[in-house]
């Protein structure tokens, strides 16, 4: 029989995964450095330093000059733009840039609320990160609108569809929710929430950051109306994107400076932009693409013609959305067997409470992400004594500040959060488990 290392190695190339990544080589007071803080901000590959540095080096101009610098910089971004909309599955210019997802939601929920009136409707969720939230709020406050909010099921932090449903009706203007809980990992029934939000003729919009590294998103498949998601939590700089359908982007009218109010979608985009960090876009998305493309020629998988385990030497180069998606699948399988395999370890801990889906038979409704507490300890306590092992989790409530409230856990520090992605190993997650109990029990 296979062992879980073994299958961890047929669904990644591990040691190639990880040599891209130079920070993953640190070590904290003698013990190799396990970044388990994903869902904070992923690690980078060395292709996107390098982007980023060479754009600094030679290219560094502003937009729309006629000289060589700025011409490539205007190919640079288009080409970020490109890659977005393959990531996504979308149109390139049905994508905005901007300095971080909740800059993005903040300016088109004011452009949202621009049509809104007293006796109009908004749904939130208790699940999502405050970022999806707080806007929506301000823009409700402002315009009069009325707030209804969806309720979560307390015993495994799962979005309540029913209560969701309920809340949806002929006032509804816009439904806002997360496609999975940055705190607990719970994956959310997007398609149907969306489904639900168009049967009231009302626009749906999808926070996808903390979904972003785990899973594939298409937005076409979907049928949402925006998502935003962070390029910084799937293995690139620090910017935020957003996808908006053609025709709302076109129709709706965005708070600009003058000069710049009517193309899309540069007319959802302010200020000068990051550009440095644009260039790094293309990267990371190139990394996942070709993290498929390694996977597929390989001989995991199928490959681009659907046929199993051609030889590399055979193989077509896939395109980079069909690359993304066998990346995607690949991740996955990986993700999910350490999941399996933390979770095994962290129920047979004393004292420890998991927040969310335990069930092997429902994996597949969440992320290798995972909020805990362990009683008579708080999560600060854990958290630094892990760090000082060197593993890097996070305490507290990550914005999800509506969850930790409902949870009664906010006033005692919140939970401990350990994140899982693709270049995790089954040794971190080993190891992991007995520094934990060996905190617990000393």
């Amino acid at each position: 029989m296979p062992t879980t290392e073994d299958s961890i190695k047929a669904a990644l190339d591990l040691a190639s995964v990880r040599s891209q990544f130079p920070s993953l080589a640190q070590t904290v007071n003698g013990h190799p450095a396990a970044f388990l803080d994903g869902p904070g901000g992923t690690q980078v590959p060395q292709r996107v330093i390098d982007a980023i540095s060479d754009y600094l080096r030679h290219n560094n101009a502003n937009t729309g000059g006629a000289y060589a610098t700025s011409r490539r910089t205007d190919a640079m971004i288009a080409e970020a733009r490109s890659a977005m909309a393959d990531f996504l599955h979308c149109g390139a210019d049905e994508v905005a840039l901007g300095p971080n997802m909740t800059t993005l939601t903040f300016a088109i929920s004011r452009a949202i609320g621009r049509d809104l009136k007293p006796g109009d409707e908004i749904v939130v969720t208790r699940l999502d990160h405050d970022a999806n939230v707080s806007p929506w709020l301000a823009m409700a406050e402002d315009r009069g609108i009325t707030v209804r909010w969806a309720e979560i099921h307390d015993q495994d932090c799962t979005l309540d569809m029913a209560d969701l449903a309920s809340k949806i009706n002929s006032k509804t203007k816009l439904v806002a929710a997360g496609y999975a809980s940055n705190a607990v990992g719970t994956i959310n029934p997007v398609k149907e929430i969306v489904r639900l939000a168009h049967t009231a003729g009302a626009l749906a919009y999808i926070d996808a950051v903390h979904y972003g590294p785990h899973g594939l998103i298409d937005v076409a498949a979907l049928d949402c109306d925006f998502l935003a998601c962070s390029t910084y939590k799937f293995f690139g700089p620090h910017m935020g994107v957003l996808f908006g359908k053609r025709e709302h982007l076109k129709r709706l009218r965005p708070y600009k400076v003058r000069p710049n109010t009517n193309a899309i979608p540069n007319c959802w985009e302010w200020g000068t932009l990051n550009h440095e960090c644009i260039a790094g876009i293309a990267a990371c998305v190139e990394y996942i693409a070709d993290l498929g493309r390694h996977h597929e020629s390989s001989g995991n998988g199928t490959c681009g013609d659907g046929r199993l385990g051609r030889p590399s030497s055979e193989a077509r180069p896939l395109p980079r959305r069909a690359a993304i998606e066998a990346a995607y699948a690949a991740i996955h399988e990986h993700e999910s067997a350490l999941l399996k395999r933390m979770i095994a370890g962290l129920v047979k801990i004393p004292h420890l409470k998991i927040y969310g889906i335990t069930d092997p038979a429902r994996f597949h409704e969440r992320c290798a992400t995972l909020a805990i507490r362990v009683e008579g300890h708080t999560p600060l306590e854990l958290s630094s004594k892990l760090g000082d092992r060197g593993f890097f989790t996070w305490d507290g409530n990550y914005y999800a500040l509506n969850l930790t409230e409902h949870l009664d856990v906010e006033k005692s520090g919140g939970f401990l959060r350990i994140g899982l992605v693709h270049y995790n190993t089954v040794e971190e997650v080993d190891r992991l488990l007995a520094a934990l109990r060996e905190i617990v029990s000393a």
